[in-house]
């Protein structure tokens, strides 16, 4: 998830670092204006109140001659500031002035040629504002030069806009340093602390239906995921335990079901010989491969598999054998094919023969009654069984290893014999592949 996503958490934590950051700033400069108003400090010490004012009323007439425009703070200046004065001058030499200038100051009036900026007290030593100034000031009508008392306050409004400037080139490249550290570092940060938790998604990604007990590490996430983390570790336990549940019942269900399939077959067995025995013993085989093939999931799971040196051409030629019997009954030919006397592979002779057995038994029940069942033992580590019936389509290919899935609805299923072969090959490092029309019908293939 990139940092701009929506739902990510390095986005949102940045996000609202910067707003907290703004609201801080904005509530510290709130309250510096306040303090510095509700004080009077600027406002009474302030030296510039009468200065500002003028420089922002000047303008010039049609003859290019220096005028006072009467704005309202000029209206209000007047009325806050009795016996107003001032002079002002350009670089030109022309001059606008107004009142009568105290006579303490008269004496200054003469050296404003060699005079930039200046501060006049007419007490000695007073370390307040003065009583006048001499300033140049740029303003919408060149540079000139002021001299004025310094009776005339600070407004709010001029507070705050000296303060805004004071904004621009302080606080503002302030606020964008931080702003560009905290795009930098949170992310960081936030890849840092979630470590741990990006280490428990590695170990959720290992768990399989087969693999139990396995728990998510709660010591290295932070402590405000940890309960989600121990959530998650006892909907694990929880599982595990319905799953143990679920396959005890299973295997009990298929050991009690064995014993009745053996009495219902003998009994079967004994009734004399008619369509209807042949259809009811089809029917009770198909029992007892499923119960045996419970049984068989069981010790897959639970038991230890020890890999030993196996023969598949002899594991192959006693399927074969074995179920010749069954498949010349179902209407079948049979056919055992090898490139090699023998072939050893590293493997579980029991659940090779298992899934071997199923696949033959597949094309027994599938093979649709007729044709030539093949298995064939490839030199390249490899068993085909083939059949010649209706075959498998592309869709269904991966389908038909799933638990009793149905290719079709008048299909009898494939019950668990294709899902076990699956399992035993996986459990090899193995594969089982499925084609269809190969030269016809199904082609199943165990890759060692």
């Amino acid at each position: 998830m990139s940092l701009w996503s929506a739902r990510s958490l390095k986005w949102r934590l940045v996000s609202r670092l910067l707003f907290f950051e703004t609201l801080i700033i904005l509530s510290v400069l709130t309250i510096i204006i306040g303090s510095l108003w509700g004080s009077g400090y600027l406002i009474e010490d302030y030296e510039g109140g009468s200065l500002d004012v003028l420089k922002d009323a000047l303008s010039r007439n049609t003859q290019g001659e220096l005028i006072l425009i009467d704005t309202p703070e000029v209206v209000q200046l007047r009325t806050d500031v009795g016996g107003l004065w001032f002079v002002i001058r350009d670089r030109n030499g022309q001059q606008l002035s107004q009142g009568r200038v105290p006579s303490e100051f008269v004496q200054t009036l003469p050296m404003l040629d060699h005079l930039s900026d200046a501060r006049l007290n007419n007490e000695l030593g007073r370390a307040k504002r003065p009583d006048a100034i001499v300033k140049w000031q740029e303003t919408n009508v060149g540079d000139v030069q002021i001299f004025t008392g310094t009776r005339g306050r600070m407004t709010f409004i001029r507070m705050v806009t000296g303060i805004s400037g004071g904004m621009l080139t302080i606080i503002i490249p302030f606020f964008l340093t931080i702003a560009l550290a905290t795009l930098a570092i949170t992310p960081l940060v936030v890849r840092f602390a979630l470590e741990g938790v990006k280490q428990a998604a590695d170990q959720a990604a290992q768990i399989t239906y087969n693999k139990r007990g396995v728990r998510l590490s709660a010591s290295e996430v932070p402590e405000e995921i940890s309960p989600f983390v121990n959530a998650v570790n006892d909907a694990l336990t929880r599982l595990d335990k319905g799953y143990a549940s679920h396959e005890r019942f299973l295997a009990q269900a298929a050991h009690e079901l064995r014993t009745p399939i053996a009495i219902l077959n003998t009994r079967v067995a004994a009734l004399s010989p008619s369509i209807e025995k042949t259809q009811l013993l089809q029917d009770t085989s198909r029992l007892a491969i499923l119960s045996g093939q419970l049984l068989d999931l069981q010790r897959l799971n639970h038991s230890p598999v020890h890999f030993a040196p196996v023969d598949l051409v002899a594991i192959a030629g006693r399927v074969a054998f074995d179920l010749a019997p069954l498949a010349f009954a179902a209407g079948y030919e049979v056919s055992f094919e090898s490139d090699k006397d023998e072939l050893m592979v590293q493997g579980d002779q029991t659940s090779i023969e298992r899934a071997l057995t199923n696949l033959v038994q597949n094309a027994i029940d599938h093979g649709g009654g007729s044709g030539m069942i093949l298995i064939h033992v490839l030199e390249t580590k490899s068993i085909v069984v083939t059949d010649e019936g209706q075959g498998i389509s592309a869709e269904s290919s991966q389908d038909i290893f799933e638990p009793f899935s149905r290719l079709r609805s008048d299909s009898s299923g494939t019950g668990l014999g294709l899902n076990l072969v699956k399992q035993i090959m996986e459990l090899h490092n193995g594969t089982i592949e499925v084609n269809s029309g190969y030269p016809k019908g199904a082609c199943f293939k165990m890759n060692f």
